[in-house]
């Protein structure tokens, strides 16, 4: 599961409906970046069939609010820009206590230790589930500030590890500081501490997103996007009128940092899988085919969130519209951090009515490969 802040709340629609139409499915890889690793976990930690897992992760997001996730009020967020405003224009002699962020995300970290049943930090649902033979391995990958490496922390049975350029994989007891750091924006969200290390947001430098999942002997691979799939005619079309706002210019590059890899990647795989099939059994070694169904929003999300942009707590709402979110049409910035209800229940029905559109697609891919 692909990242995107708020719009992870789609990926909770679509994953609703699969468990409704097939509640028996067993998924025993879950991996995931930014929003995305906190569904992941939320799965892995639940206890029970699918459908009962998917509405526990379900009510989580329809428990959301601004206010869930981080400080909302109007002297939290005047405090935080305020420190990062004098360290710049003291030319860093101003020293603050505190990381410098937009927002103090320290109600997401509450709200997690109690939708994932943490004691003192650690996820003994996953432990539970890995045991009962439920979960082979669940993974979610942030990125490290301090080395600028990709780290996918793993917990599982009869793990190999990996490394590669710029990333590599560590086994441990996955904690709540795990998902923090995922899905820690940079520059939104504060960066999370782990054994001596500063790490933000996973989507950052996981130049291959679909990596863990394989590196995991995922066979088949069903990947759920927030990124809406422009056509050609809509990509041609201008989405702001004039000088491009931060608001834009942040949107454009949240989605080419955290969400575009996503399409690059699957393409390697198609790619690799073609090249397998060429090989001999006797020539391919380690290379194995992997099918993938890369599943999309059919909306545009960030558009969508302009609907609901007047309903952002005042303080926020006048902060953000200082960054120009009301001079965009497509608000891709303003949806990572959009945390309102009523929007959140939009994408998951979103979700929700996307995989039935898809649904007799999945079956097929779901089914046997004797059956199909």
């Amino acid at each position: 599961m692909s990242g995107g802040g708020a719009r992870a709340a789609y990926q909770v629609g679509f994953l609703r409906e699969l468990a409704r139409r097939f509640p028996a499915l067993e998924i025993p890889i879950l991996t995931g970046v930014s929003a995305g690793a906190i569904n992941a976990v939320v799965l892995a930690s639940s206890e029970g069939s699918l459908v009962a897992r998917a509405e526990a992760l379900a009510d989580v997001w329809h428990g959301l609010h601004p206010g869930s996730v981080y400080h909302v009020g109007a002297m939290a967020l005047a405090r935080n820009v305020a420190r990062t405003g004098l360290r710049l224009v003291s030319g860093g002699a101003f020293k603050t206590r505190r990381l410098y962020s937009l927002v103090d995300t320290a109600p997401l970290g509450k709200l997690l230790e109690k939708a994932l049943g943490a004691e003192q930090g650690e996820l003994p649902g996953i432990e539970r589930n890995i045991a009962a033979g439920t979960l082979h391995a669940v993974a979610v990958t942030a990125s490290s500030y301090a080395t600028g490496q990709s780290v996918t922390f793993v917990q599982g049975r009869d793990i190999a590890l990996w490394e590669r350029a710029h990333r590599r994989s560590v086994a441990c007891k996955l904690r709540v500081e795990h998902v923090m750091a995922s899905s820690a924006l940079p520059l939104l969200f504060p960066a999370i501490q782990i054994e001596g290390q500063w790490f933000g947001d996973g989507g950052m430098r996981l130049t291959s997103p679909l990596s863990p999942a394989v590196h995991l002997g995922a066979r088949r691979i069903i990947a759920i996007s927030t990124r809406y799939g422009r056509s050609q005619a809509e990509a041609s079309v201008p989405t702001m009128d004039g000088y491009p706002p931060i608001a834009q210019i942040a949107g454009v590059l949240f989605n080419a940092v955290f969400l575009d890899l996503f399409d690059a990647d699957a393409l390697t795989l198609q790619r690799v899988n073609r090249v397998v099939e060429q090989l001999p059994e006797a020539a391919r070694g380690e290379l194995r085919q992997v099918e993938l169904l890369l599943h999309r929003p059919s909306r545009d999300l960030g558009r969508l969130a302009n609907e609901y942009e007047a309903e952002l707590p005042r303080a926020f709402r006048f902060l953000t519209r200082g960054l120009g979110t009301r001079e965009t049409r497509t608000n891709d910035l303003l949806s990572l951090v959009m945390f309102q209800p009523d929007y959140l229940a939009r994408l998951i029905e979103l979700g929700e009515t996307d995989a039935r559109a898809r649904m007799d697609e999945i079956g097929r891919f779901l089914a046997p490969p004797s059956v199909r």
